[in-house]
């Protein structure tokens, strides 16, 4: 519709729904998505060919959990300005978290060929091509995306998950420099540090990212210890504080950036980069966390006494992007378990299973409930064997060197992992379970009970 030909009326038209529109704008960026969805609506009702409105509104019916009505949203946005680029982009990682790989394929090379200066439909046709397995289209698209804008960040960023779960570090750790540095950066009154001289000074870590990443990558402290005499603060979530503070290798824990005076900062995730790790140099001696012996007694007080036992993991944080595929649907997926004598299986997580699934996979409670990562080391410290999924509790029992065995998806398995190897070389305590096939758990928990049963039979048979 243009300005100059429009009536008075069609001019008021216009103004009220692009009030409306910019409305639901501000109410999006507060995540207030009831209010976003009526504001919405009010625009699409003076104006229903109202393509970004059609394509906002498929955003939020997605945030609302209505997936059919965010899909028809988005088409009509389509279908209406071929040229709106968001609309496609959105409902192809919509369709994505749906698993419908074909069509979001077809949406991104469809998008491509109208928008072929743009890098955005290439890194997110890479990121499916990732989740597709299909590696080295996955990285041509991100380099494609970077050749149209070398300083697309997000293609960068992308890239370095595709190669460091490769095992090509040196590149891999200069492009995971493109992720978005944490929040608390804003707080510090400190240069970022790039590997200088640290003799005498105080360098504050600031942990990012999941609990796993802080508990997998505080391991550097040491290292940074050992080149230098420098005083370490870190910056860490409620959860660790407690944990981290028994840590000789801290002089100081905080939870506040704000309050931390330091000469230097550096994020935990540059830190491999800075000390240019490799494959073969990883430092993965363990433990190189520990707990107070008052407070491992203490817990192991209350294991049972006797048997072997193995603390339990089923499930991660459900707001995790890939958690549908790296949690179990349901602890009785590990009921194999539950035939093995003289095994005691004690839930580790914090959500606790349902009493049908208690019975039926033989579960333990502790008596009490434990409170933060401090209170879970000092159960692990008295276990013989951890069994989880990807989650924190499973770095947690790396770092204090304890077995533990992993099961990991076949679809979006985490970087850190590799893609076929049965071990870690960052946790030299870690045996991998994979799914052969996306979603088939219970051939997962066939192979660990019968790996549960040889380590038994092995152990108890006379030298």
């Amino acid at each position: 519709m243009v300005a100059e030909n429009m009536t008075e009326t069609e001019k008021t038209s216009q103004a009220e729904s692009t009030a409306w529109f910019a409305q639901a704008l501000a109410y999006m960026r507060i995540q207030h998505w009831q209010e976003a969805e009526q504001a919405l609506r009010q625009a699409l009702e003076i104006d229903p060919d109202y393509a970004e409105a059609l394509c906002n509104l498929g955003y939020v019916l997605e945030q609302r959990g209505y997936p059919d009505a965010a899909e028809e949203a988005y088409r009509r946005s389509m279908a209406l300005a071929p040229s709106l680029l968001n609309a496609a982009l959105n409902l192809g990682v919509m369709l994505q978290s749906q698993s419908r790989f074909d069509e979001v394929e077809a949406i991104y090379q469809q998008t491509i060929r109208q928008h072929p200066d743009q890098p955005a439909p290439w890194t997110n046709l890479g990121i499916l091509y990732t989740a597709m397995q299909r590696d080295h289209e996955a990285e041509r698209c991100h380099r494609q995306a970077l050749m149209l804008n070398p300083d697309y960040r997000k293609a960068r960023f992308n890239l370095s998950y595709l190669l460091l779960r490769q095992g090509r570090f040196e590149e891999g750790w200069a492009c995971i420099e493109a992720r978005t540095m944490p929040a608390q950066a804003g707080f510090i009154d400190a240069p970022l540090w790039k590997g200088e001289s640290l003799s005498g000074k105080t360098l504050l870590l600031v942990c990012e990212g999941g609990h796993g990443d802080a508990l997998q990558f505080c391991r550097y402290a040491i290292l940074l210890q050992q080149q230098w005499s420098v005083r370490l603060h870190i910056v860490c979530p409620p959860a660790l504080e407690r944990l981290f503070s028994m840590q000789p290798v801290f002089e100081q824990v905080w939870t506040n950036p704000s309050k931390a005076a330091c000469d230097y900062w550096c994020p935990l995730l540059s830190l491999p980069g800075l000390f240019d790790t490799r494959i073969d140099n990883i430092p993965a001696d363990t433990p190189y966390l520990r707990i107070d012996d008052d407070l491992a007694e203490q817990w192991q007080a209350l294991l049972p006494v006797g048997g072997f036992r193995v603390g339990l993991v089923w499930q991660g944080n459900p707001q995790f992007e890939n958690d549908s595929d790296r949690s179990l649907p349901t602890l009785c997926v590990l009921s194999p378990l539950n035939q093995l004598s003289g095994v005691h299986l004690i839930r580790l997580q914090q959500t606790p299973a349902t009493e049908t699934t208690v019975k039926a996979v033989g579960l333990q409670e502790l008596p009490e409930v434990m409170v933060d990562f401090a209170d879970t080391a000092a159960v692990i410290t008295g276990l013989d064997l951890v069994i989880s999924v990807d989650t924190a509790v499973a770095h947690l029992a790396g770092a204090l060197g304890k077995p533990c065995w992993l099961m990991l998806p076949h679809h979006m398995a985490d970087w850190r992992w590799m893609t076929t190897r049965e071990d870690s070389p960052w946790y030299p305590t870690f045996r991998l379970f994979r799914q052969q096939i996306r979603g088939d758990w219970v051939y997962v928990a066939r192979c660990i009970a019968q790996a549960l049963q040889a380590k038994l039979e092995a152990e108890n048979t006379p030298e």
